[in-house]
């Protein structure tokens, strides 16, 4: 099991090509003649009492379809079996910042920078005060006034006593007199026709 785990996770991008018993720069034409050829000869179909060649069937296929899919291909040349993994753990268009952060220089980066700071927290902090309050935060625009938030409660006390200076009240009732009928009726006396 675990050497079949190591096998699936290779980084050398040749397997597939040694499946289809080809080299690593074939062409297209090239991959699906070997394809066709080995798929005839390993078929289950012709060999019906034959586990292994239903098996060796089930690579080629695999193999076809990995480097025949143009993205998938150029991701196995350059990362082979792992850089699928990856690619299907967390995209292909993920696949290329993956391994440059598990690259060496950037553990050892991440590792100095830990030993600098004396933790990351620092950072952090550090990074949070001069870009969010401190002298790095943003300015607004001159002539524009910064936005401020007014609770629920200030804003109708504000508006209660905006009322009460100016002497009005506001309306709290409906009139009962008017009715969606009677806007109906007052309108239907209007003509809209055109004399031509």
């Amino acid at each position: 099991m675990a050497e079949q785990r190591q096998r699936a996770l290779s980084t050398s991008g040749e397997a597939l090509y040694e499946i289809l018993a080809l080299e690593k720069g074939a062409t297209h034409d090239e991959i699906k003649k070997s394809y066709r050829k080995l798929a005839l000869k390993y078929h289950p179909d012709k060999n019906p009492d034959n586990p292994e060649a239903a098996e060796k069937f089930k690579e080629i296929n695999n193999a076809h379809a990995t480097l025949t899919d143009l993205s998938k291909r150029n991701i196995y040349d350059k990362y082979g079996s792992l850089g699928l993994y990856v690619a299907e753990q967390f995209g292909e268009e993920n696949v290329n910042t993956y391994f440059m952060l598990s690259s060496w220089w950037a553990k050892g980066l991440f590792a100095v920078c830990g030993l600098l700071t004396g933790c990351y927290l620092c950072c952090c902090l550090c990074c949070c005060f001069n870009c969010c309050c401190g002298k790095c935060k943003p300015k607004a625009p001159e002539g524009e006034q910064q936005e401020f938030c007014v609770s629920p409660e200030d804003l109708e006390e504000q508006i209660k006593n905006d009322m009460e200076r100016d002497g009005e009240t506001p309306i709290m009732l409906q009139p009962t007199n008017v009715t969606e009928k009677t806007q109906l009726i007052g309108d239907s006396h209007r003509s809209y026709r055109t004399e031509s």
